[in-house]
Order: structure tokens, then sequence, then C-alpha cells
């Protein structure tokens, strides 16, 4: 019993501790150092008194601090009354007439270096009956097994739009992966111009962006498209926290699709998002009659971002020598036919 008392008031710690200091007071981190360490104190007092012969004081008493921290915790609610760092002021909104759709508050920055840019949002309408294609964009900083994932939909005239699920950044605030594990970020859906969110990545951060095109049915591309707004739209409405593992850039993805292609299997990949592209290639959702090394090495499109610059055919020019696009940046036909597996193989 003393046992085991000990090992879930020292488990408790691990969580304890970490959030109240990254939770506590913003501006007063010597206050949030206090708080959590005075947390631990209140834990290995309880199991001292425990094994000192008094379990009932030490664990009871602990006990009562544990719940009044929990109702603390679930306290704590997202909200959009924030100072928003310059990026994600904005909440994305949509229209749709038909077949026509209206994307307000759509992202094209010109970024020169992380603080150095000129902000512009902007209303844009596309025609989801000449959606064409989707691409999965994969930025790497952290490691082979980070990356941030973005999708990008194509249309006939050769205009991209790309959606990204981000943290809301507040004013001065960088990520960390810790901090999303205890609610410190809001989740944001932005709606943006390549060569505002990927050319950032690339020509600003300096992180590593590889690109891959996936095969979907016309039909399920629209469908996803149609996902993203309305989750934009639902995070507008009713704010969520951002978590690392449950709710990050990918996850909230795949909680998307598994709705349009039924029985997606949940996988570990979709969690250490550097190796979504195995994970694709499982479900037979990347170009056909490529392995997985040429893919990644004909998709790494850092370079050609870097040479294109703010150029006018930035996307043709990331898209030149991806597996599914042609020598000048176009997409290769595929039928609806071919594009199946996916779903078959999901299916299974």
């Amino acid at each position: 019993m003393i046992v085991l008392g000990s090992i879930i008031i020292l488990l408790t710690l691990l969580w304890a501790c970490p959030a109240l200091y990254i939770r506590g007071p913003a501006q007063a981190r010597d206050l949030r150092i206090a708080m959590a360490c005075g947390w631990g104190g209140i834990g290995i007092l309880a199991i001292i008194l425990a094994w000192l012969g008094r379990p009932g004081i030490g664990f009871a008493g602990y006990g009562l601090c544990f719940a009044a921290l929990l109702m603390w915790w679930f306290s704590l609610r997202p909200s959009h009354d924030r100072a928003w760092a310059d990026d994600v002021a904005r909440l994305l909104s949509s229209e749709q007439e038909g077949s026509r759709v209206t994307l307000h508050n759509l992202r094209n920055f010109t970024w020169r270096s992380p603080t150095d840019y000129e902000p512009r949002w902007e209303s844009r309408s596309y025609d989801l009956d000449r959606l064409r294609t989707v691409d999965a964009a994969l930025s790497y900083w952290m490691g082979p097994a980070i990356a941030h994932t973005l999708v990008s939909f194509g249309f006939e005239d050769g205009t991209y739009v790309t959606f990204s699920i981000e943290i809301r950044k507040k004013r001065g605030e960088k990520f960390n992966p810790v901090g999303g594990l205890f609610r410190q970020f809001e989740a944001s859906l932005v709606a943006a111009d390549e060569r505002d969110i990927l050319a950032v990545r690339t020509n600003a951060r300096g992180e590593d962006v590889y690109l891959y095109r996936v095969l979907m049915p016309r039909a399920e591309m629209r469908s996803l498209f149609l996902a993203y707004l309305a989750k934009a739209q639902d995070l507008k409405e009713r704010p969520r926290f951002y978590n690392t593992l449950t709710a990050n850039c990918t996850t909230m993805v795949y909680e998307m699709v598994r709705r349009i292609i039924h029985g997606l299997p949940m996988d570990r990949r979709l969690i250490l998002s550097g190796y979504l592209p195995e994970y694709l290639q499982v479900v037979e959702a990347l170009m056909p009659g490529h392995d997985l090394a040429t893919l990644r090495r004909e998709g790494r499109i850092t370079d050609r971002a870097r040479a294109a610059g703010n150029a006018d055919d930035f996307s043709a020019r990331i898209r030149m020598g991806v597996p599914g696009y042609d020598g000048r940046g176009r997409p290769v036909p595929t039928e609806d036919a071919a594009t199946q597996p996916a779903r078959a193989m999901a299916m299974r």
C-alpha cells in the first residue's frame, strides 16, 4: 500500500511540477519555479509521512492538494482574446456559393527574416470544380522524427492554397513541444499563399521542407478542402488548446481525413510526424513507381524554394522534378481510378 501510494505520488509529480511551471503566472518566472518546487516538496513530504507510519495523513493530505490542483487545471480555458503574434492575429473564415468558396483572412506575408516581414491579409476565391491536386509538405526543424505538416491544394489555373494547423502564438512567444503538452498554446488554422507559408520555413527560418503529391480522387480532395473550412469555423466558434500529442498539426489532419476515408489506420507516425511519408506510402497514397528514398530526394524543395525567392511562379518552380509533377512543375495527370489503392488499403 505504501509502496503503491508513493509510486502514484511520484508519477503525479512528473505532471504537476511542469504544469505549475508552464501554466503559472506568465510574467513571474521566479514564482512559477517556487510553485513547482513547492509542489514537489508537498509530494516528498507526503511520502516521508507515509514511510514514518502516517500514511493516512500523508496520502490524504496530498490527495486533497491534488484535487485542488486538478480544479485549477480544468478551469483553464482556451481563448481568442489575447495579444497574438502578427502571423496568427486573424482567424480564417469562408463563404461558399455552389462550387465557389471565398477565403477571408488568407495570409500572404512577405518574409525577409523571422522578425522582418510585410504583413498582408487577403480574401481569395477558388472553384472547387477545378481542384486538381493535394500535396503534403513536411518541414523539418528538430531532427528526423519531428516535422510540421502542411497540406496544399492545387487548382487547374496553377494557383495553390496551403492549410496549416499551428499554435496561436502570443507576442514574443515561441513554440516548445513540452509547453504543447500543458495547455500553453491555443490551436489555429492558417490558410496561406505558398510564397508565405512554405518560403518562411525554407528562406527565413532555415528549415528543410519536402513535398509529396498525395493521390486522392477529386471528390475526396473536395471533401478534405471543405473539412479544413469546417475546422476553421469550429476553431473560430470554439477555441481549442493545441496538444503536442493529441491535437497537433498532423493528428488534427488525420481526424479530418479519416471521416472521408473510413478505416484509415492510426499509427505512431502520425505523432512522430517526421515519419509521415512512410505512413503515406504504407496506405498507398504517394506516387507509384518510386521508392521512399527517391520520393524524399526528389521531393526536397528547400533549395528550389530559396532560389525562387518571392517569384510569381514560386509554386511551379518548387515542384519541378517532384514525383507527380513534370519538369515545368505542372501536375502529371492521374485517373481517379489510379488513386483508389489508398482507399482500398485503408479499408482492409
